[in-house]
């Protein structure tokens, strides 16, 4: 059965034309633009795009923040026949615009004011891209740069005369003609363009709301940035299927600023429904227990009191009041009629839950979020499964799980050598349905790796419990490897290290079949007075974790770090050290630190007072 994009959009035009599905804040408030309107709107785009030589199956980009004219852009390419490259505003290199802009074969660029400088430093290097199409109205337009409105208008003429062959490049797209070419974030040398087709998409939808209904008259406000595939099935094809409305964030003159915007935005939205990533989560947090810190030591106390009890009565969610913890029960309705009920309020009232992206989350932080009565449901995908595998549902949930599949789709959990395990035991997941990529853009070799007979192998470590949740560990690819061959994930390991200390920010576990594993630790300075207070703080963190203390046994102490390294700066984006996901890009930190990680080998580096650490 045919189903693109086009169709969905579409079917849903027909079903909820009059119902708002953009919010966008212009000057004080948002406004909203219906289903209809958005059609109208672009169909005129996308007629101008197509009056200026765009032809089915050109490739375009978008490059700006979240905004209406994103999402109508989008549409716009699909109804001329257009292939959508979606950027991230993350990407400051050139060179890393310039690689993905040459090698998908870039024709029109849609770009806003914010982002055009990065464009204009390489429009030399780019002679195959004809037009860049500003979303935003400036003072001096340079060659091939031009205004939206000016392309709209163009449309409207076009379709006086064309709108019967126009309709018709929209109608004759198939389920697998290509959507978009989403580059992954570049954890190895070069990035690879994740090609997904129309089918993918509207395929990921379906199976995505085989899990969850979203009723026509919930908001979702986008924090995401938007050419995220997570954001894009997510964040507004799912609402597109459902008839519901969709607000992004009023964009800032720096990213600090729309940072800023994003908690007063929610107030004005008041969304039913949020994405998240683990660094959002931490930061809300923070807002709302610095509000709670506000009102007094009283009524922090009640509050601490509250979320213990919440914590005890909750468990793991789905066994919640189980045992003798629902003598609690009056106590955690209590407060959370008093007290949490409130703070809830910061989050704009009407939100229901959080859906988080990432593989890993802080199970300690879904706690705090389910304590409130807003819980944060965990999911799990990447780009080459469009993305969405599977996620914790209000239903069926469990904290500490990346919940149950998707429907229809296939998961199995296999060896190094691709034999399937059983129930439990933990491998590479890999997967087969619909959402499985059409394959990496130019990259037949990769391609081939990633999908053998239409299985996805995600790279990733899990295993499925017999009562059907999955749980993810961590990179299958990037395990490490002790001396004797043993293998383990580290990150379950960094990420109870970095939950549980208030000193430890980041952490990164070394071991190539050496004689014991170390650390390379991004630690809070401001707490110490000294290196070598620093460096003593640090090690008793760890020390939590070995011998009697108070984390003793969570983990074999073989696997748990002999010595540790003090990194000179925090892992970002900037040092190449963090990807756009904020995902740790193992590499390149131990090619940033391979001196000292020899040097931890040998036995005065194993002295955790050594020279670099104390200098």
């Amino acid at each position: 059965m045919k189903k693109t994009i086009i169709d969905l959009f579409e079917e849903s035009v027909s079903k909820y034309s009059n119902n708002t599905f953009m919010l966008e804040k212009v000057h004080e408030s948002f406004l909203p633009t219906t289903y209809a309107k958005t059609k109208e709107l672009a169909l005129n785009f996308g007629a101008g795009l197509s009056a200026i030589g765009l032809k089915k199956g050109d490739h375009l980009s978008i490059l700006s923040e979240g905004r209406n004219m994103w999402i109508i852009g989008e549409l716009a390419l699909f109804y001329a026949g257009g292939v959508n490259v979606p950027l991230s505003i993350k990407l400051e290199e050139s060179n890393d615009l310039l690689f993905r802009l040459i090698h998908a074969d870039v024709k029109i660029l849609l770009i806003s004011a914010r982002q055009l400088s990065k464009i204009r430093a390489i429009k030399d290097k780019l002679p195959n891209i004809t037009h860049i199409i500003l979303f935003d109205k400036i003072e001096k337009y340079e060659d091939r740069e031009v205004y939206y409105e000016d392309i709209y208008k163009l449309g409207e003429e076009y379709l006086k005369n064309n709108r019967v062959s126009f309709l018709e490049i929209g109608r004759s797209i198939r389920n697998e003609d290509i959507a978009t070419i989403t580059y992954t974030s570049g954890t190895t040398a070069d990035p690879k363009g994740v090609v997904l087709t129309h089918r993918n998409y509207t395929a990921n939808v379906e199976q995505s709301l085989s899990c969850i209904t979203i009723p026509s008259s919930w908001r979702m406000l986008i924090i995401l940035p938007l050419d995220h595939c997570f954001a894009h099935v997510v964040g507004f094809y799912i609402m597109i299927a459902s008839g519901a409305t969709v607000a992004t964030v009023q964009a800032g003159k720096t990213g600090m600023d729309t940072l800023k915007n994003i908690p007063i935005n929610i107030k004005e939205v008041k969304p039913h429904i949020l994405l998240s990533v683990p660094a959002l989560a931490k930061s809300f947090r923070k807002n709302i227990e610095n509000a709670v810190k506000a009102k007094g030591p009283i009524v922090e106390s009640i509050f601490k009191f509250g979320l213990k009890c919440s914590y005890i009565y909750n468990k793991d969610g789905w066994n919640r009041g189980s045992g003798l913890s629902f003598l609690l029960f009056p106590i955690v309705f209590i407060i959370k009629r008093l007290i949490l009920k409130k703070v809830a309020s910061a989050m704009g009232g009407e939100l229901q839950f959080f859906v988080g992206g990432g593989a890993l989350l802080d199970k300690e932080l879904q706690r705090f979020y389910y304590a409130l009565g807003i819980p944060m449901y965990q999911g799990y995908g990447l780009s080459e499964a469009t993305p969405v595998i599977s996620t914790n549902i209000p239903a069926r949930h469990r904290l500490g799980s990346s919940g149950i599949l998707v429907k229809p789709m296939e998961l199995k959990i296999v060896d190094g050598d691709g034999r399937e395990l059983p129930v439990g035991s933990a491998g590479e997941i890999v997967i087969k349905g619909e959402n499985v990529m059409a394959g990496y853009w130019k990259n037949p070799k990769a391609t081939a790796e990633t999908v053998k007979d239409g299985w996805l192998y995600t790279g990733d470590l899990g295993h499925m419990t017999k009562e059907g949740f999955l749980y993810v560990q961590g990179r299958f690819k990037s395990l490490l490897i002790s001396s004797d061959g043993e293998k383990y994930s580290p990150e379950e390991i960094e990420e109870m290290l970095v939950s549980q200390s208030k000193i430890i920010q980041q952490v990164m576990l070394h071991n190539n079949q050496n004689p014991y594993t170390i650390a390379v630790i991004v630690a809070d300075s401001s707490s110490a007075n000294s290196r070598e207070e620093l460096v003593k703080l640090v090690w008793d963190e760890i020390e939590k974790y070995k011998g009697k203390g108070v984390y003793s046994g969570m983990f074999p102490e073989r696997w748990l770090p002999a010595t540790f390294i003090l990194a000179d700066e925090p892992f970002t984006e900037q040092n190449k050290m963090i990807n756009s996901t904020m995902k740790m890009v193992r590499s390149k930190v131990e090619e940033a630190y391979r001196e000292r990680i020899d040097f931890a080998y040998t036995p005065e580096g194993k002295n955790i007072f050594n020279k670099y650490n104390i200098k």
